[in-house]
């Protein structure tokens, strides 16, 4: 399993059962993730502190009784209880009561605890908690006791990483064969605290009929798009690595698109250009080096300079200003068959045409990346039936890719990258510091830049997301937009 696959959990239960049905009994897988948890535990608080050990009715409690009895075994006071009889407990989860040889509790004061051990509902839970379950979540997180969680924390959806009523913050989790979608949606990646994966042997033929027919979903990490990232060789110089054209808006609204702009340069674009309004020349130039400036009005104006065929990236929405203006200029762009990003006022001026722009973009033949923000998205998506809003962010972004017929990064602390093939990334790679004004400006440029340089739409954005990400992670407090695109030097060669 590529460490970067995730899965959902009906793809684990379907592994489980593989396996099992492969001559892999079931207390075995059992054991197996028990001994995962009780040597992270091991890990966490040093024998013989007292461990509090919650465990449910289903296999994560099981999962917690052979994590009390080996850790019992190595010298720490377990107190372990059980919210449901453990003689009513069934299957594996019965055999691995069997094998504790200790007192059963019902309830326990975790204040006096190293260490508390989740394992009352896993990946699985599709209900609110409530009953003695709720109660004893209640009572830990009234408590600055440290949390191990087993699979996902008590509370969270493991697809959809939502809130199921109360949910323990974990300091460490610990799943196993894969993480799931939950790990890293908000708010369920909040409640995760540090994770872990443990290998419990499932085997090969296990996890490719487990994975049968599954969302395509990764976790963003270099190793999803690091075969496509752009490379220089000797023979490598500007003209081999795209020339980006960034559209500017009015006079004093000039600042996203030249945020944009750099970032496209800083992360290998050979060429950038920004096509400006005759009024906004001056302003342009003040602040333009590197990057050139061209003169543009309209929509006939944008249409002169796309015969330069080295133009191959079109970068709009960045303080364009939202209207027929921009759409018109999006229109020309799609026309032509470049590749496109589309941001900010790029999306607002489709509120509801989402069909439209899905006509434009395939009309064209083009590549496009859509890169809104919450909000960007519910304009562009507005009275679209085809998106459930109750439905979870990954679902939604997925579907959007599909209606729109481009790449859509949907922005956030749980950043989406979906495309419209089905394929998904969800980025956990990133700081709060990265939410300030600009920001999503520097992100476009960003996808700009490697698309310009050949990487195909959804590795440029995962990548362009990651690196972003990067970049917050390694400023810190203080961060500005500014910033960003000079981290991009440092970001790509602790990268590269």
């Amino acid at each position: 399993m590529p460490s970067h696959r995730l899965i959902t959990v009906d793809a684990m239960r379907r592994m489980d059962a593989a396996a099992i049905a492969a001559g892999v009994p079931g207390i075995e897988l059992m054991r197996r993730a028990g001994a995962a948890v009780a040597a992270r535990a091991a890990a966490m608080v040093a024998a013989p502190s007292r461990i509090l050990v919650l465990c449910g009715p289903g296999n994560n409690g099981g999962d917690g009784l052979v994590a009390a009895r080996l850790l019992e075994r190595n010298g720490y006071a377990v107190d372990l209880v059980c919210t449901v009889p453990v003689d009513s407990l069934t299957g594996d989860a019965a055999l691995a009561a069997a094998e504790w040889q200790g007192v059963v509790l019902t309830e326990a004061d975790p204040a006096g605890a190293a260490l508390v051990i989740d394992a009352l509902f896993g990946a699985g839970l599709s209900r609110d908690l409530d009953g003695a379950a709720k109660a004893m979540v209640e009572r830990v997180a009234a408590t600055d006791v440290p949390v191990l969680a087993v699979d996902i924390p008590s509370g969270i959806d493991g697809d959809t990483g939502a809130l199921r009523g109360v949910a323990l913050r974990a300091r460490e989790t610990v799943t196993f064969v894969a993480l799931k979608p939950g790990h890293l949606l908000q708010p369920g990646r909040a409640h995760c605290g540090q994770l872990h994966v443990a290998d419990i042997g499932i085997g090969d033929s296990a996890l490719e009929q487990g994975l049968a027919g599954m969302p395509r979903v990764w976790r963003n990490e270099p190793d999803l798009w690091g075969h496509d990232f752009p490379r220089l060789d000797a023979v490598s110089h500007k003209y081999t690595r795209g020339h980006v054209l960034a559209l500017s808006g009015p006079a004093f609204k000039t600042g996203a698109i030249r945020l944009a702009a750099r970032a496209a340069l800083r992360v290998g674009a050979g060429l950038v250009t920004i096509a400006s309004p005759t009024a906004a020349m001056p302003e342009n130039a003040a602040h333009l080096t590197a990057i050139m400036l061209t003169p543009c009005e309209t929509a006939d104006d944008l249409d002169d300079l796309l015969v330069d065929e080295r133009l191959n990236v079109i970068l709009a929405g960045p303080g364009l200003g939202s209207g027929e203006a921009t759409r018109e200029r999006v229109a020309v762009a799609a026309g032509i068959g470049r590749s496109l990003v589309l941001d900010a006022d790029a999306l607002t001026s489709f509120k509801g045409q989402v069909d439209e722009l899905a006509s434009l973009i395939a009309d064209g033949g083009g590549q496009a990346v859509l890169t809104p923000h919450s909000g960007e998205f519910g304009r562009l998506f507005a009275d679209t039936a085809a998106i459930d809003p109750t439905a979870s962010k990954l679902e939604r972004a997925l579907r959007a890719a599909s209606l729109a017929g481009a790449v859509v990064v949907l922005k956030g602390a749980d950043t989406i990258v979906a495309a419209p093939d089905g394929r998904a990334a969800i980025n956990d790679h990133a700081t709060p510091y990265l939410g300030t004004a600009g920001s999503g400006d520097v992100l476009a440029g960003l996808v700009a830049g490697l698309l310009a340089q050949g990487m195909p739409p959804f590795e440029a954005a995962c990548a362009a997301v990651w690196l972003h990400g990067d970049a917050g992670l390694r400023h810190g407090p203080g961060l500005i937009a500014e910033d960003l695109p000079e981290m991009m030097p440092r970001v790509l060669a602790g990268l590269l």
